[in-house]
């Protein structure tokens, strides 16, 4: 059995971890979706960009495969640079966010979902409606996949934002992204404090993504359901399984 988890954001879920400095993860059970299918877990995970890189949700997906003894797989659907409202509802990156989630249900159970974005929002005229519009996008992702109750982690956006041109301390939209954590009574927030960049104040560098990672796993544990039971389905079947195994 599989059990999936949504990659959306920008490009700190993206993953600009410098792939050279990265710990590797045990990639035994876990999968990354592409072209519909699930793959054994490759790198750059999220390749929206030529400098994509390590990715956040590989320690996460790691941690939790040991701990619930199951097959991860990941649906990469984050994008660099973009701001709140290119997220919006109906718009081209939710589509296809919503697109290849349906997709991975039909041979996975959908886990969670892992958002990281915020950075682009750090602006006077942006910031301030952060929490009223994530609200509005989180609760029709989870309507349009269908998975009402699915937790969703939100990440913190790191201190060192401050010091990128053009963009504010990123204090209001942390505080914006813990009140939408708050009032969601599925959904938790993972802290960025004290996480470290890649030298560009911008991106977090690979050994923090893999320490965000665990944050990630931490606070999805608070907010999970220990009732819910998983639907079997045929994922993947002995033929793909052999496949994978054989890359």
């Amino acid at each position: 059995m599989v059990h999936s988890f949504l990659l959306i954001g920008q490009s700190n879920m993206g993953g600009r971890g410098f792939i050279h400095e990265a710990k590797d993860v045990d990639r035994e059970r876990l999968l990354v979706l592409k072209n519909g299918r699930w793959q054994k877990l490759f790198r750059p995970v999220n390749p929206d960009r030529v400098m994509s890189g390590v990715n956040l949700a590989e320690s996460f997906a790691e941690k939790y495969s040991k701990e619930f003894d199951v097959d991860v797989g990941l649906i990469p659907c984050a994008d660099g640079g973009t701001c709140l409202d290119q997220w919006s509802v109906g718009g081209l990156l939710y589509d296809n966010a919503v697109y290849q989630t349906r997709l991975a249900l039909r041979t996975s159970n959908l886990a969670g979902i892992l958002w990281h974005q915020g950075e682009s929002d750090c602006t006077d005229s942006r910031q301030a409606e952060y929490c009223k519009k994530l609200k509005v996008i989180m609760e029709s992702f989870r309507k349009d996949i269908g998975e009402i109750d699915v937790p969703i982690i939100v990440g913190g956006v790191g201190d060192f934002i401050k010091n990128y041109h053009g963009l504010n301390d990123p204090a209001v939209v942390n505080e914006q992204l813990q009140e939408f954590a708050k009032n969601d009574r599925r959904s938790a927030f993972a802290s960025a404090k004290g996480l470290s960049d890649n030298g560009d104040n911008l991106h977090f560098n690979a050994k923090a993504l893999h320490e965000l990672g665990l944050r990630y796993y931490e606070a999805f544990k608070t907010v999970y359901d220990k009732d819910r039971v998983f639907v079997e389905k045929s994922s993947p079947d002995d033929a793909i399984r052999s496949e994978i195994e054989s890359l």
